[in-house]
């Protein structure tokens, strides 16, 4: 055991505990009676339903967390990276082959054991707080097509990936970032018309009411809308939502056929100009260029490490791979990614304040984007006194009563 096993096994147990701590906090935060702001969002037997929702999910994170964290423990300690790395090189495919294998059986494995809890969730949980729509053969279907397009687009990358590690020198982390930023802004500008539509399927909005409300409103803020589709979410839960995805020509805006049912056209409004807003702010852009910069920092970090005898001695390996690099360096590399997890999810929050304000101040006031979002709360059960920590930790968006909070004040005037 070196200084690696150490630092490793202290990491992952750092970020156990604090999701452990964040989650019994936030479990001790619900309250009998709502904040007075969104005292009108829930009826008390909704209410009292939203909390225990949110306790039955946060069991269900701590559950499936101790699992997975005990299963790799045991697995680390027994030794069993170094049984599998040496029973997939006795059959000698060579480093690329074996890597792909090696790190297929891990994933195997862990979406095997990870399975019960995703069933459990959909088919236990979601139907009994009234969600779920998922059949089992809609389950099915969607576990076969994550496979197929893990196999089909997740295995050449991970190939190039591991060939390129293996061959291209020391600039291998340089032609593989300028690879994986290439395919993954190539798949973000399919994943619209192409991936997406495997899983869901989506239909441009009709003409009436609400669609020349969205083209009006598209006008007025000099938007370049081509079209509005609605999702068949209602295929697998009764939860709402609307979202932005793509680039170019590709771009699209998706509003979830169970939001549209649920909320008015001005309403409606609101929420697409929200998701706008992170249009016109470059929000979109920001996350982009973020996302590619970290890559970049990400693989030239791993180029250092990736052979290292010390981190294969920290997992007990016989031999070094570029394959079993990777791995342990993902798991390396936990302490920054927590932390940087958390300054994005600042980041997150600060940008959907500006995109509330950015749809208050053109749709003519915050009453029909707070509505909107009072009524997204409800149909979603979602949990309004959620503890800061757990906020600080997890949320992407900032909880409710804060954004109405951010959303009703007056843009502070500038001197």
């Amino acid at each position: 055991m070196n200084i690696l096993f150490y630092i490793i096994l202290s990491a992952i147990l750092l970020e156990y505990i604090l999701g452990v701590v964040a989650n019994l906090l936030n479990m001790k935060a619900l309250r009998s009676n709502p904040p007075a702001v969104l005292e009108d969002i829930y009826r008390e037997e909704e209410y009292k339903k939203a909390q225990e929702y949110t306790r039955t999910r946060i069991q269900g994170e701590l559950a499936a967390g101790s699992f997975t964290l005990a299963v790799l423990l045991v697995f680390w300690f027994a030794g069993g990276f170094n049984l599998l790395d040496q029973a997939v090189r006795q059959w000698a495919f060579g480093p690329v082959v074996n890597g792909l294998i090696y790190i297929g059986i891990l994933a195997a494995a862990y979406s095997l054991l990870t399975l019960p809890f995703g069933v459990y969730s959909t088919f236990v949980v979601e139907e009994r707080f009234g969600f779920n729509r998922t059949t089992p053969k809609i389950f099915i279907s969607d576990m076969v097509k994550s496979l197929a397009l893990a196999v089909l687009l997740g295995g050449p990358l991970l190939a190039g990936v591991l060939a390129i590690f293996e061959y291209g020198g020391a600039y291998a982390w340089l032609y593989c970032w300028v690879g994986v930023t290439v395919i993954t802004l190539f798949l973000q500008y399919l994943s619209p018309t192409w991936i997406m539509p495997l899983f869901n399927k989506f239909t441009r909005l009709e003409e009436g009411e609400l669609r020349d409300a969205i083209f009006a409103y598209a006008r007025l803020v000099d938007f370049p809308l081509q079209n509005v589709f609605v999702m068949d979410g209602s295929r697998r839960s009764t939860k709402s939502n609307a979202f932005f995805t793509g680039f170019g020509r590709n771009k699209r805006i998706a509003l979830f056929d169970t939001l549209i049912a649920k909320h008015t056209t001005q309403e409606l409004v609101a929420v697409l100009a929200h998701e706008i807003g992170h249009h016109k702010k470059k929000h979109i852009l920001q996350g982009a260029v973020i996302s590619i910069l970290h890559t970049g920092a990400l693989l030239f970090l791993l180029s250092v490490f990736i052979t290292s005898p010390g981190l294969h001695e920290a997992f007990f390996m016989e031999d070094s791979s570029v394959y079993t690099g990777i791995l342990f360096f993902g798991l390396l590399y936990t302490p920054i990614e927590l932390a940087l997890s958390i300054i994005l999810q600042v980041l997150s929050r600060r940008n959907e304040y500006e995109a509330d304000r950015f749809a208050a101040e053109t749709t003519g006031g915050p009453q029909q984007l707070v509505s909107a979002l009072k009524k997204l709360a409800a149909g979603n059960l979602s949990n309004l006194t959620p503890h800061p920590f757990y906020v600080f930790l997890y949320y992407s968006h900032p909880p409710l009563k804060q954004r109405i909070e951010a959303i009703s004040q007056p843009e502070p005037s500038s001197l």
